[in-house]
């Protein structure tokens, strides 16, 4: 059986908004990530493994609060104390976080299907993002994340990239059609690309 992507039905590809006379270089870009594996991890209290010490895909598991690490496939996000989300592209992702996180110290859910993630990158994200959140995004860097919301809904922004203003948007599969009118409608005063 193959799966349905949370947003197959409404996301649109083309020009939208104030595009006229604009370089495609100066419009945001917005599109759904899809074949994702999302793994939420939490580690036991009555633990006896230090996490500092568990690596996966070759990742230190971040101890700092909002922090993030990654290599090319994998990132491994702090979602509160003593839980992650690890997201890959790897469809083996299970065997590789069993392998390090045991069933006896840790708690790992399978979460892809239950998400939706949009991509949303361009010159002006930022200013879209501030439309519908409280975070101070001036201080909002390359591998950061953070848990808020954007009009209401509870999301998850991950920083991918700073520089180019880049960054993945994680909501509940349910909500993943209301953010994305959210995020497309206060895009369209700058013009956007539906990828």
């Amino acid at each position: 059986m193959t799966g349905i992507s949370p947003l197959q039905s409404i996301h649109k590809k083309g020009l939208f908004g104030d595009h006229h006379k604009k370089s495609e270089n100066d419009l945001l870009n917005i599109s759904e990530v899809k074949n994702l594996s999302i793994f939420q991890i939490f580690h036991y209290k009555n633990s006896k493994i230090n996490t500092n010490n568990v690596k996966i895909d070759n990742l230190e598991i971040p101890s700092q609060n909002s922090k993030v690490v990654s290599n090319k496939e994998t990132r491994i996000l702090w979602n509160a104390p003593n839980t992650w989300l690890v997201i890959s592209e790897k469809e083996n992702l299970i065997n590789i976080i069993k392998e390090k996180c045991d069933d006896k110290n840790f708690g790992v859910t399978d979460i892809s299907h239950s998400r939706a993630v949009i991509k949303i990158k361009g010159k002006n994200t930022l200013e879209v993002l501030k439309k519908g959140s409280p975070i101070n995004f001036n201080e909002f860097k390359i591998n950061s994340c953070v848990g808020t919301v954007f009009h209401g809904i509870n999301i998850m922004i991950d920083c991918i990239d700073d520089k180019n203003q880049e960054f993945n948007i994680l909501t509940l599969r349910s909500f993943g059609e209301s953010l994305y009118h959210h995020l497309c409608d206060a895009s369209l005063e700058f013009g956007y690309i539906g990828v």
